[in-house]
Formats: C-alpha cells, structure tokens, sequence
C-alpha cells in the first residue's frame, strides 16, 4: 500500500461502473490505488480483478463461492472474505479515502450507511441508496462529516453546474434522459416488448437491471428522488427533459434565469474519474465532442402516459416517508421477473401501481422501518406476480 496514492474501496468491481472505476484507476495508477474489491456473484472475474491489481482485501457477498476465491488468491497477501455483513464492514476500513458504491439495488444501503459512519468520502453510483433512505443517509452524512460526490452522469453534471456557484439559489434543475429504446413506441406496441429488446439501450452501457429501468423510465424517475436529497431542492424544482442524443448531460436554472449545462460524450468514465479527483481534473485520452459531427440536439416532453413509472416516482417522492423504499422494492422484484420473461413490459408498472396502493405507509421510517419495508413489499409483489 502506497502512502501518496489515493486508496479506494469499489464495492460492486465486477459491475459496469465498477470495470470502468478499475480501468481509471489503471490509467491513473500514480494517483490511485485499489484498497478493496467486492462482487456479489460474479466471482471469475473478481478473481482476474483481484489478480491484476493485488487489493488488500476481497469480499464475495455470495458465501458459496468463498472456497473457490480464497484457493485462486492462495500464497498472495490478499485477506479474503465472503458475506454481505463483511461487504459492509469493508467500507468503515481505516486506511480507505474513497469508497465507490457501485452494487445494484437496496444491497448498496447498508454499506453505504458504514462508510458515511466512518466519515468516508463516497462516490456514489447506487441511486437506490438515496431513493430507500434519502433522509436518513443526508442526516448521517451531516452528524459524522462525511461526503458525497455523484457518478450518475446526470448527477455528477448537476455537481459540475454548481461548483463555484456559492449559495446562488437553484431556481430549477433539468434532468436529462435519452428516452431508451422505446422513446417512439405507442401503449399498443409496448405491450410485445422482449426482454433482448429492452436490454439494447441506443446511447449507453449498463448492467441488465439499470438497462431496463432505462427502457421503463424508472431509472429516470430514481434519479429525480436521488436529485430532490444530493442537492436539497422540492419535487416541483425537478424537471424531466427527453434529450435523445445524451450529450447535454443535465442542467441547472438560477434564480436570474440563466442556465447551465454539462456536455460530453456518453462515457461513464469521465463522472467516475471526476468524483475521484474532485475538486480536481486530470488529464484524460477520452474521445472528445466533435461539434462538426453533432450538430443537432432535440428535446421533448417525457410521456407519463406511456411510461407510468416516472409518474410513479413523482408521487412517491411527493408522498414521503416510506414510499420510495416500497417503489424501489417493488421495482426490483419486477425487473428480475421480466427479465425471466414471466412478466410482460407494460405488466411491470401494473403491479408496481397495485402494491404501492396496497403496502403499509410509514410517515418517519427509521432505518429499521425501511429494512421491515423492504422485506414485506418483496413478499408482497410476489404474491401480486
């Protein structure tokens, strides 16, 4: 371990933004250095990740591949662990700078939750963390000192809009979406979507779960929750704006009326490398805007008739308390099934609607609230299924 470098914990390596974390890690190896690594399932790759850049720690969540991945690491002096209580013991570690939350879904939560405890800077590229417990995790963040930097590309040009702007009042922020693959489909069309048509995103790289809240438009509408707690605005200061070619990444109006706007290719690498050197910017090879090739940007209305789920998120955000946690719940069983194929795309957003009318509704949930939330809308949703 190198004093100077920069140690960082990726919890979620083997995902699409933990890959990208570890190849900005690779091309800036005299700034950073990987302190920790761990997946949940994937354990080949982490075992090729392990080896390659030689953490002082290991965790697979998945107990049953612990044997495989202590044997690969044998003879190294690599500390192997299993377990997703271990996966959030990882993020409190003294020697850690950055801890990269990168698992998908409600796993993110309590890993989180310990690395904030321990006054860790996060980057922060698990939404749902902030859509189950936006309150709970901005209290913690305050109480011990902690910080967050974005890695959602739209997150992170909101954070770039608003470095050096002081105390400027935010009138309005503006967040972008690509409207997915099925922008232009009618209700009629929607209802013959498949699972290989909904996983082909036009602009973006993700894992399958982000790729079809994509398609569905409820990873725009996490993404509006996850603005409403990152920067301290009211649901009505949100805005959705389809913007298909994804190069304005978002926007923020002030209060004389003025508007910012951060653009650049669709490259997750650039938010990750940007919420690692914060305040800084490091040189990179990355491709380059060419405005001579993209000469045309268009904008419209997102449609709330066709894709509900950002609706969905609005009422959500509005009502509070524990509906954030129900809706990401609801919606993560959901995805799993569609991409089983035993749900159709448009049965996706029914369900959802039926169980958030159904689940219990908690004003001022503690973290044990939402934890007992998450269980029983699981439960639940199955059931309607």
């Amino acid at each position: 371990m190198s004093e100077n470098k920069k140690q960082i914990a990726i919890l979620g390596s083997t995902g699409s933004i933990g890959r990208q974390a570890l190849e900005v890690i690779a091309d800036n190896n005299e700034q950073f250095e990987v302190y920790a690594l761990t997946a949940n399932n994937q354990i080949d790759l982490l075992i090729e990740q392990a080896l390659r850049f030689r953490p002082e720690m290991v965790v697979i969540a998945n107990e049953q591949h612990y044997l495989k991945l202590k044997d690969a690491l044998a003879g190294l002096p690599i500390k192997v662990f299993a377990g997703n209580e271990s996966v959030a013991q990882i993020a409190e570690m003294q020697p850690i700078d950055i801890v990269l939350t990168a698992m998908v879904g409600y796993s993110g939560l309590k890993p989180t939750i310990n690395a904030i405890k321990a006054g860790k800077k996060i980057a922060l590229a698990n939404k749902e963390t902030l859509v189950v417990a936006g309150e709970l995790i901005c209290d913690l963040v305050k109480q011990y000192n902690s910080s967050i930097i974005p890695v959602d590309s739209e997150h992170s040009a909101i954070f770039q809009c608003l470095t050096g702007e002081g105390n400027n009042p935010i009138e309005k922020l503006i967040l972008t979406a690509s409207g997915g693959p099925f922008r232009t489909k009618s209700i009629a069309e929607l209802e013959h979507v498949t699972r290989a048509q909904a996983l082909r995103h036009p602009n973006w790289d993700m894992g399958a779960k982000i790729t079809i809240d994509s398609a569905s438009m409820m990873n725009k509408g996490f993404e509006i929750i996850e603005a409403k707690w990152l920067f301290g605005v009211s649901p009505e200061q949100i805005d959705v704006v389809v913007h298909p070619q994804s190069i304005i990444h978002s926007m923020v109006q002030f209060a004389d009326g003025s508007i910012k706007a951060q653009l650049g290719l669709p490259d997750m690498k650039l938010p990750i490398q940007y919420a690692f050197t914060y305040p800084d910017r490091l040189k990179t090879n990355f491709p380059r805007l060419d405005f001579n090739i993209c000469t045309q940007f268009t904008f419209e209305q997102p449609d709330m008739e066709r894709f509900r789920n950002l609706a969905f998120a609005y009422y959500a955000m509005d009502r509070g308390g524990n509906m954030p946690c129900i809706l990401n719940a609801v919606n993560e069983i959901v995805v799993a099934e569609f991409l089983k194929d035993s749900i159709g795309f448009l049965q996706m957003s029914d369900i959802i609607e039926k169980v958030m009318a159904k689940a219990e509704f908690i004003v001022n949930p503690s973290y044990e609230d939402y934890v007992k939330t998450d269980e029983m809308v699981r439960l639940l949703t199955k059931d309607f299924i």
